[in-house]
């Protein structure tokens, strides 16, 4: 299944266009599901349908989910405490209801990625358009599932499993408890969770599509995304300029706005497949108004971004691992190794990843 995400500055249109494009898309025939990320119901407040936890038919062809943060956090809490009964019965702990408990920081993001691994993973639609949350937020969501596996493997080693039958001799020996089973199993099965959602964000029919309202601001945001998400291997598919004014609008106080639109989308063409989408003179509400948006729908997937290593034996000796990271400064650049990992530094993004083998 393709997966287009959508992602920008805080206050772009992204929801709108997200919206725009899963529409698009249905009404040429593809079964499309959208993912809403927002607390509120932005993404049907654009589609004219409200929605929820439960998936809607949002328009013929057009399916709308928005996750429940909230319910995700207590069927996990829940699940955990029953399979750690026995720990916080010798603890004395009292367990806690599902009724009063709360999201914890970090609770939303997990919801969403599940969210996004099982609409991916679903057989039902042929294309997911997933609203996700402005750039910042995303990057970091986006960065999650390596980060969390990463961990996983550090503190919860899956070799150190094979001991099993071991681990309550080991325990008297060493004088403290071993990890229980149940811990193993439940690293192991997060694992295979974070797993697939990796493969889904790794997979080639996977794009990422950028909103920004055209202006000098964005600029900088713009390049700070493309910088971001070239660490993660991914570039986007499109840049969606929004909120376009009209050509006809370049007189009086509208003159100098549209100088600086133009100027903006001018800059962003010589790095990008810009698209304009006009300004409508309102907040786009309903099917009538996100047709009239005229957003691109969908068209072939760009290569992925590759991190070759190339043999430059017969030259000097050397091999050289390429990776592309458009606009970075070099003063913005830093690389550590620690181990088999490499930390590549780039401005404020960071991501710690194994070196090929050749190296």
């Amino acid at each position: 299944m393709r997966t287009i995400l959508i992602t920008g500055p805080g206050g772009s249109g992204r929801t709108t266009v997200a919206a725009a494009t899963a529409l698009a898309a249905a009404r040429a025939g593809i079964r499309t599901l959208v993912l809403g990320t927002d607390r509120t119901d932005t993404l049907g407040a654009a589609l004219g349908t409200v929605t929820g936890p439960a998936p809607v038919e949002a328009a013929p062809g057009l399916t709308a989910w928005r996750p429940d943060a909230a319910a995700g956090f207590r069927e996990d809490l829940a699940g955990l405490q029953e399979r750690a009964s026995a720990v916080l019965d010798l603890l004395g702990a009292s367990p806690l209801d599902p009724e009063e408990l709360t999201p914890l920081p970090g609770a939303e993001e997990l919801a969403i990625l599940r969210a996004l691994r099982d609409a991916a993973l679903a057989e039902a639609h042929e294309l997911l358009v997933v609203d996700l949350p402005p750039t910042p937020q995303a990057l970091a969501l986006l960065a999650l599932p390596e980060e969390l596996r990463r961990y996983l493997r550090r503190l919860l080693p899956p070799e150190r499993q094979a001991a099993r039958a071991l681990r309550p001799v080991l325990g008297r020996l060493a004088g403290v408890p071993m990890p229980a089973e149940w811990l193993y199993e439940t690293a192991a099965r997060w694992d295979l969770e974070l797993a697939a959602l990796e493969a889904v964000l790794a997979d080639r029919a996977t794009t990422v599509r950028l909103v920004a309202e055209p202006s000098p601001a964005s600029l900088d945001a713009v390049h700070t995304a493309t910088l971001g998400l070239a660490l993660r291997g991914l570039r986007p598919d499109a840049l969606i300029a929004n909120r376009v004014l009209p050509e006809e609008a370049g007189i009086g106080w509208l003159a100098g706005p549209l100088a600086q639109q133009r100027k903006a989308v001018d800059e962003w063409a010589a790095a990008y497949d810009v698209r304009s989408v006009p300004h409508l003179g309102h907040d786009p509400r309903g099917a009538d108004d996100l047709t009239a948006l005229a957003v691109p729908v969908v068209e072939a997937a760009p290569a992925r971004v590759e991190w070759p290593v190339q043999d430059r034996l017969a030259d000097d000796g050397v091999l050289v691992w390429h990776i592309p990271l458009p606009g970075a400064a070099r003063e913005d650049l830093d690389l550590v190794r620690r181990g088999d990992d490499i930390v590549i530094t780039a401005a404020q993004f960071r991501r710690v990843v194994p070196l090929p083998s050749a190296l």
